[in-house]
């Protein structure tokens, strides 16, 4: 999905750990999205750039190319219907609730995100940066579907390992840099505890319902539409999230790169002369096409 922002990216540890609001916006009568961006966490977001919470109920963004970085699509279970992805890599994989997509977009991809008629996704759309040494790779892609991710139950709690591992439960590794998703459940109390390893970035998104979230000796309180990153610690450190009522979660955690990059559109590449370059590629026609 294109959307436009640029910064470099820099972690500070130092970092406000206070709830963040998403930025409201819609895309014509079938887009409605929570917009969270790396700017926003003082660089505690790295090595996510961009996490969209979306309702998507038909055709928005059409065919469109990517570069430097990958994006992921993340479905909730509460999604209706199939929502069809179809990409330059020659993918037309129809994705259902619960599923899961990365694609590694490198050197340069396009590719179209719908629902079918119908349809309604409820989803993240996720761009994670790569570190220039992957930038120009040859591009990948996997599909994880729901019925082949672990499932995390106990007292008050469902979490659904989309990728990554937790509490001794192994799920899909991505094509790029490692990175676990957490898909949490609440059900009134909880708590779900998860492990994070040291050197190692959290974002935690309230999708539905008031959450406590505990991590390395603090708690911030999160709100439907909040979120909050936490910078990476030299310890090993437990995430705990509770509710009071129904909540649902998503966590995603990841090593961060530590380098400057510009982000324009959807290319996020080192330098801007880069950047311009892949537009101009992708005008010739040099990253791609989606076969009809």
């Amino acid at each position: 999905m294109p959307y436009d922002t640029h910064a470099d990216i820099r972690i500070d540890t130092k970092a406000r750990h206070a709830p963040v609001s998403g930025n409201p916006f819609s895309v014509g009568t079938g887009f409605n999205a929570l917009s969270f961006k790396h700017g926003m966490y003082a660089g505690a977001m790295d090595p996510l750039i961009m996490v969209d919470h979306f309702v998507m109920t038909e055709p928005t963004f059409g065919p469109h190319a990517h570069a430097g970085l990958s994006a992921v699509s993340i479905l909730f279970e509460d999604s209706d219907g199939r929502f069809n992805n179809k990409d330059s890599l020659g993918n037309d994989i129809d994705l259902m609730p619960g599923d899961l997509y990365w694609m590694k977009a490198g050197g340069g991809a396009v590719h179209d995100e719908k629902p079918v008629r119908g349809a309604r996704t409820h989803a993240l759309q996720v761009f994670v940066n790569l570190p220039a040494s992957m930038k120009y790779d040859a591009p990948a892609s996997m599909h994880v579907k729901a019925g082949d991710m672990p499932v995390l139950t106990g007292g008050g709690y469902r979490a659904r390992v989309m990728l990554g591992a937790s509490n001794g439960r192994k799920g899909a590794t991505s094509p790029a840099l490692p990175m676990t998703v957490l898909d949490v459940s609440l059900q009134g109390g909880g708590p779900f505890e998860h492990t994070v390893p040291a050197g190692e970035t959290v974002f935690v998104l309230a999708a539905k319902g008031e959450a406590s979230v505990a991590f390395g000796g603090k708690t911030v309180e999160l709100s439907p539409g909040q979120s909050v990153a936490f910078a990476p610690s030299d310890t090993e450190n437990r995430l705990i999230l509770s509710a009071a009522d129904e909540a649902h979660i998503a966590v995603l955690q990841a090593t961060p790169i530590r380098e400057a990059f510009v982000q324009q559109g959807p290319f996020a590449m080192s330098t801007q002369a880069e950047v311009d370059a892949m537009f101009a590629a992708h005008k010739a026609g040099k990253l791609g096409r989606i076969e009809p």
